[in-house]
């Protein structure tokens, strides 16, 4: 099955919504307009389609593998592709340009990453994963370690891991057991094991660098005694030439469930002296300086979902239109037809599209944040975008990613009996879905996130301002006398409110009845991405109601008002019903007595 990169909707969202025309009066991005967004997305797409997405179903077949040697060898044809991508400067397209980056906003680079994880989401990991390390790098590492590594980070030349977990250290870090002993040299010597680390061996680069964290002799217990190490695979000469190999080793790989072309490796650090490792920023901050690159990440996560998303779609929508069976209900045809005139096919069809539409417009409306919040001259922009930006992180990992399952499960469904059968393909997204709602932070780390730091320190401040921006969409809605954007004004006003009782309910009752608030903190979590991209649809609407855009492509514009409409009726209405869960349903979650289940 092909994949075709869904511009129109993208650009319509970095115009409309993400506002590039704003962005590129930052200083900075000057030439990062609507016409470099759309040349940059439309080369981006005819990598994708026409190298990148064949590999995908090769690497279900025949995934990487681990051998003698303690080597990985990906799937066919991975290693050439890599290629391709980097020599088209893809893995620098966002970073510095002192680095050798081309310093592309965030908000056309997200659009570029969509794009690599639809059509090959095993491939995709492996920049992803870089990206996070030169994004640490950048805040946390000192001179001589970005003059070391960055230049051949951005350029893909080399490539970035995150080496977090341990086999008794899962989610809890405060566990992490990994030792590092100082040396005279002011290096350190790595001694431990870690698992799940995505491309911790492969034979696509020539080196591989290694963030990990770990625990310095006589270090505080707890997370507050965690420090976080480069330890190169190879290490570096000082004039940038590979020297010996370190004492890293790749002892197995996983055997997964999905992305299974995607190296998840075992590594084991010190089995033979001690591996050489180079302290990141100061002792004891480790952590600190990790969850620069998970939240990198966990934004990347929410993106792969909406990729998996879009893929499965248009898998499916392929599959509607061939599949010959049974006669429509209304009798338009005179016999069987595709399955694509079926209500329930449509129904099915259009729930695909109005979660992903949805999701990329949210996602493309926090990345333009983001490059508000790191590149605006003012201060207190600056400040605004950054707390609205985190506030969105857990959102667009978390509802995106559970978004992707329900999704990539209906585009089985469509198949019927064939989505069973893997030779059709589309069992792949589904299975390849599962990880993006455990990895980076489960769901319900996002939703403590969401609960904790972005509603109750604040006391729900932050999200009852997002609470009246909604508001003033609503009343546009309204004033535009359309009768869909009154049903989308409707849908959001009853979303909106039942958001604030439950904002408030969480800021309330987070100290005096934990229980109660974190029993509800993932359909919490559920109930604000929808209402957000809910949002975002309802501006979307505003924007394809205008004269303008109809005179630009109507039958795009009348597209994007119907599965609007279509949002606001199957999926908005939905938030009401998940706060009185929240607010009423907290006590049942937790009565049933431990010995019953």
């Amino acid at each position: 099955m092909s994949y075709t990169a869904p511009l129109k909707d993208m650009l319509f969202n970095i115009e409309h919504l993400a506002r590039i025309d704003q962005i590129a009066q930052i200083p900075g991005f000057e030439d990062a307009g609507l016409e470099t967004a759309q040349a940059v997305l439309e080369e981006c797409g005819k990598l994708n389609t026409e190298v990148i997405a064949p590999l995908n179903w090769e690497g279900d077949k025949n995934p990487s593998f681990h051998h003698s040697g303690n080597q990985v060898t990906t799937t066919p044809g991975f290693k050439e592709a890599y290629k391709q991508f980097t020599e088209g400067g893809w893995q620098s397209l966002q970073h510095p340009a002192e680095f050798g980056g081309q310093g592309l906003p965030k908000t056309i680079g997200a659009a570029c990453g969509e794009m690599l994880n639809s059509a090959n989401m095993s491939f995709a990991l492996c920049p992803m994963l870089t990206d996070g390390a030169i994004e640490a790098l950048l805040t946390a590492g000192s001179d001589d370690m970005k003059a070391k590594y960055l230049e051949k980070l951005i350029s893909g030349e080399w490539t970035g891991t995150m080496n977090l977990t341990e086999p008794q250290a899962g989610s809890d870090l405060a566990a992490v057991r990994t030792r590092a002993e100082p040396q005279p040299d002011g290096t350190y010597k790595v001694f431990g094991t870690k698992i799940y680390i995505t491309y911790g061996e492969h034979d696509m680069a020539d080196n591989i660098i290694h963030l990990v964290l770990a625990r310095v002799q006589g270090a505080p217990e707890g997370v507050k005694g965690i420090s976080l190490f480069v330890v190169p695979k190879f290490m570096v000469n000082g004039d940038g030439s590979l020297g010996a190999r370190n004492d890293v080793h790749c002892v197995s790989i996983e055997h997964k469930m999905g992305i299974k072309a995607s190296p998840t490796a075992v590594l084991q650090y010190g089995d033979h002296g001690g591996a050489t490792g180079f302290l990141v920023g100061e002792e004891n901050r480790g952590l600190e300086y990790m969850f620069i690159m998970m939240n990198a990440a966990r934004y990347a996560v929410g993106v792969q979902g909406i990729s998996i998303a879009e893929r499965a779609y248009q898998h499916a929508v392929q599959y509607a239109r061939d599949r010959v069976q049974s006669r429509p209900v209304d009798g338009s045809l005179p016999a069987a037809g595709p399955i694509i005139h079926h209500p329930d096919v449509r129904r099915m069809l259009m729930t695909m599209r109005a979660y992903t539409e949805g999701c990329r417009s949210l996602a493309s409306v926090a990345a333009a944040a983001y490059d508000a919040a790191h590149h605006h001259p003012d201060a207190e922009v600056r400040k605004q975008n950054q707390s609205f930006y985190e506030f969105m992180v857990p959102l667009v990992k978390g509802y995106s990613t559970e978004m992707s399952l329900e999704v990539t499960s209906l585009g089985v469904q469509v198949h019927g009996g064939m989505g069973f059968i893997e030779e059709t393909g589309c069992a792949q997204y589904y299975r390849d879905a599962k990880i993006l709602t455990i990895y980076e932070g489960t769901t319900a780390i996002q939703a403590n996130d969401l609960v904790g730091r972005k509603t109750s320190r604040d006391g729900g401040q932050t999200a009852k301002a997002l609470a009246d921006q909604v508001a003033q969409t609503e009343a546009q809605l309204v004033a535009s006398g359309n009768a869909d954007a009154q049903a989308m004004a409707k849908r959001l006003k009853a979303a909106r409110e039942a958001f604030v009782d439950v904002v408030n309910f969480v800021a309330g009752n987070t100290k005096a009845k934990p229980n109660d608030v974190f029993a509800g903190s993932v359909p919490y979590l559920m109930l604000t991405g929808n209402l957000m991209a809910g949002w975002q649809m309802g501006r979307a609407m505003l924007v394809a109601l205008t004269p303008e855009a109809q005179a630009q492509d109507a039958a795009f514009m009348a597209s994007k008002v119907t599965t609007a409409r279509f949002y606001a009726d199957h999926i908005l209405s939905k938030v009401p019903g998940i706060r009185d869960s929240i607010v009423e349903g907290a006590g049942s979650v937790t009565e049933l007595a431990l010995d019953a289940f």
